[in-house]
């Protein structure tokens, strides 16, 4: 359902949620290894990420990627669309372009309910709720 775009910033940034803070910055190669993602493109989704205001950076020798407790009040769903914008999430599971709840798919009623709690979901659940699910052992993520 999610890009691989989309699910290695997600790893990213729970990785900065777990391990960084404004006194604790991260470089993209610390990041990079441990999340199994190339470090180029793991840097051009955080840039994305850190222009679009979901984490925080500071260049120089001190510099790295980190996350503010305001950046921890983000939504999960903000990660998602920062990368892959809207469409991904409410696209139509066969590809058709004309799919809604006027024409729609063999799929869409079954997958459009499902759709809308999972988007809520994402809607609610914060950075901050899944990286304290990680620290406290309620989910799983090798980091």
């Amino acid at each position: 359902m999610f890009t691989n775009s989309v699910k290695y910033a997600l790893k990213a940034v729970l990785f900065l949620a777990v391990h960084s803070g404004e006194d604790r910055k991260i470089m993209v190669k610390d990041i990079a290894e441990p999340i199994n993602v190339p470090k180029a493109y793991i840097a051009k989704l955080l840039q994305e990420l850190s222009k679009q205001e979901i984490i925080s950076s500071t260049r120089g020798v001190k510099g790295g990627f980190y996350l503010t407790e305001s950046n921890l009040k983000q939504p999960v769903l903000n990660v998602i669309y920062a990368i892959d914008g809207t469409y991904r999430m409410n696209s139509c599971l066969l590809s058709l372009e004309s799919c809604n709840e006027y024409k729609p798919c063999p799929l869409h009623h079954i997958v459009s309910p499902m759709r809308s709690k999972l988007i809520e979901s994402l809607k609610e659940k914060t950075l901050e709720d899944l990286s304290i699910e990680i620290q406290s052992g309620l989910s799983y993520l090798p980091l």
